[in-house]
């Protein structure tokens, strides 16, 4: 029987010196993208913390969202269950640890917009914190994620600050994709870790951005 170029015959063993014929098609081997993978940033960061942490590479973790617990029921003596419960104050910034010495707090965002992320992502709050930290010589910035073009940035906390002055004063409500790119400094996702993100704290520490 005649087959196409894109098929070609693979003979299949059996027991007893039975033999059968498959057909496959031929496929084309497509670049490996480590990053994304059904993940969110969230679970990507995290996921890179564990391995600078197995590693001794640096000791960071996300923040628990402190809360105020006002109701739980017990339908097990084993288990119990939260029914209710309150936010106990707004929270800062989403991650903080040591790298070499250094204080490192960050946040995190992610975006589908294509062009630009909104200011409203982030909080008055978050953006008093990070200059807290920065006026005690810690290592800020904001881990930004362009989901629909996979692509990561480490954006300077100084950055975003003086971005978010202006907009108060004004200025645009929104970081455009070419100010992100011009300001940050872009990472790639890879294996071991998923964000190599402290490649770029090994930058803001040396200046370098």
């Amino acid at each position: 029987m005649f087959k196409s170029q894109e098929e070609h015959i693979l003979t299949i063993n059996f027991p007893k010196g039975q033999s059968r014929y498959s057909t496959t098609a031929k496929t084309n081997k497509e670049p490996i993208i480590f990053g994304d993978r059904g993940m969110t940033l969230e679970q990507e960061i995290n996921e890179s913390n564990n391995y600078y942490r197995n590693h001794q590479l640096g000791v960071i973790y996300k923040k628990p969202t402190p809360i105020q617990i006002v109701k739980v029921d017990y339908p097990k003596r084993s288990r119990a269950v939260i029914k209710e419960a309150y936010f106990r104050q707004a929270s800062t910034t989403d991650y903080n640890g040591v790298y070499r010495g250094y204080y490192i707090d960050f946040e995190a965002k992610e975006t589908r917009h294509k062009t630009s992320i909104p200011l409203s992502n982030f909080h008055e709050h978050q953006i008093t914190h990070l200059q807290q930290c920065l006026d005690q010589k810690g290592i800020c910035f904001v881990i930004i994620k362009f989901v629909t073009l996979q692509r990561y940035f480490v954006l300077p906390a100084s950055d975003l600050i003086n971005f978010w002055q202006r907009a108060k004063q004004g200025g645009k409500k929104s970081m455009s994709l070419q100010f992100i790119t011009n300001k940050a400094i872009e990472i790639h996702a890879g294996y071991n870790p998923i964000l190599p993100y402290l490649t770029a704290c090994e930058q803001l520490i040396q200046g370098d951005k």
